[in-house]
């Protein structure tokens, strides 16, 4: 399984960037975005920048995977997954 990282863009030549999340750092491909800034969000494949996100969705996914790891370590994990609680997920627009 291949899990993508919402990471922000600390530099980029237009090819590479320079992307963070969390305490790691690493450069990946922009090569398949037109429009990756400094500042922006972008979500991570394989060391892939695929897609731009907007900050809502880049935290969403960010709070996922800390529930995912408190989950893994026996931790209560409700709190990071407060949006599904109570309706039934729906999948992105583009998804669908």
């Amino acid at each position: 399984m291949c899990l993508g990282l919402p990471m922000t863009i600390l530099e980029t030549d237009s090819i590479t960037a320079l992307c963070e999340y969390g305490d790691e750092q690493r450069r990946v491909s922009v090569m398949l975005l037109s429009d990756a800034l400094v500042g922006a969000k972008v979500l991570v494949h394989i060391d892939t920048a695929v897609r731009l996100l907007d900050e809502n969705e880049a935290r969403l996914i960010s709070e996922a995977l800390d529930g995912l790891e408190a989950s893994l370590n026996g931790q209560d994990c409700d709190r990071f997954f407060a949006d599904l609680i109570g309706h039934e997920p729906q999948l992105p627009e583009h998804l669908r």
